[in-house]
Order: structure tokens, then C-alpha cells, then sequence
């Protein structure tokens, strides 16, 4: 079964697309699907609705219905962070990659960390 990675971005670039660090306020969503062996099966990008009246749970909703496996961000306020864990949808941390090929290079590696709620951002 394949699994469906995202990544907040600001360009429609596919792979080379820079990820930007606040998923919420990205322009973009990056969707890799990955193959369980590994492989980029499909990239497709999805413009973010952004959070709309229902503040950081409209964001966690706009990654949930892209039928999301993982999110990965180099930040995260602690409330979506907790709107994802309740939707049991897994946060991966990584500040090092610029864009989404190293990004998901290094989850494929098993070099990146799940978020864990000391981890996130004090501004949410």
C-alpha cells in the first residue's frame, strides 16, 4: 500500500519545491506518494486553502483530506501538532532539507524525528 507524504511548500515545483516553515500560511502542499518499497510513485501539488474561520483546525483538516500518511515540517504551533496526533496522522520534524527531494529522501532513510509536543512552536 502506497503512503501519501506531505509537505508545506511556497512554489509548484513538484520535488524542487522549497519548503516553507509554517504548514498553515504555505502556499502549497506537496503530496509525494511513496511506494512500500520505496519508490516516488506520483507528486502532485494542492493549493492551501489556508485556515479559514476555523483557525489551525482548518489547517489540520486541509492536510487530512488529502488522505495524508505523514506531514513534515520544520515547525508546528502545539495545538495543530495535537489536532494531527487526534487524527492520528504522524509529524516529522526536518529543518536541514531545502526542498521537498531532500526532505523526503532523508523520511525514506529513517533520519527524521516524530514532532513530540516540546518540539513545537510557542506562537500557536
Amino acid at each position: 500500500m502506497n503512503r501519501k507524504i506531505v509537505f508545506p511548500t511556497n512554489e509548484h515545483h513538484g520535488l524542487l519545491s522549497k519548503r516553507d516553515a509554517h504548514f498553515g500560511r504555505a502556499n502549497f502542499y506537496t503530496v509525494v506518494e511513496v511506494s512500500r518499497e520505496g519508490n516516488i510513485e506520483d507528486v502532485l501539488v494542492v493549493k492551501n486553502e489556508g485556515h479559514k474561520a476555523s483557525g489551525c483546525g482548518g489547517a489540520v483538516e486541509n492536510i487530512c483530506v488529502l488522505g495524508a500518511d505523514a506531514l513534515i515540517v520544520s515547525g508546528i504551533g502545539g495545538s495543530p501538532l495535537q489536532g494531527f496526533a487526534q487524527k492520528g496522522l504522524a509529524v516529522y520534524h526536518d529543518n536541514t532539507s531545502v526542498n521537498v527531494q531532500q526532505s523526503i529522501q532523508a523520511f525514506l532513510a529513517d533520519q527524521l524525528t516524530l514532532m513530540q509536543p516540546d518540539m513545537s512552536c510557542s506562537h500557536h
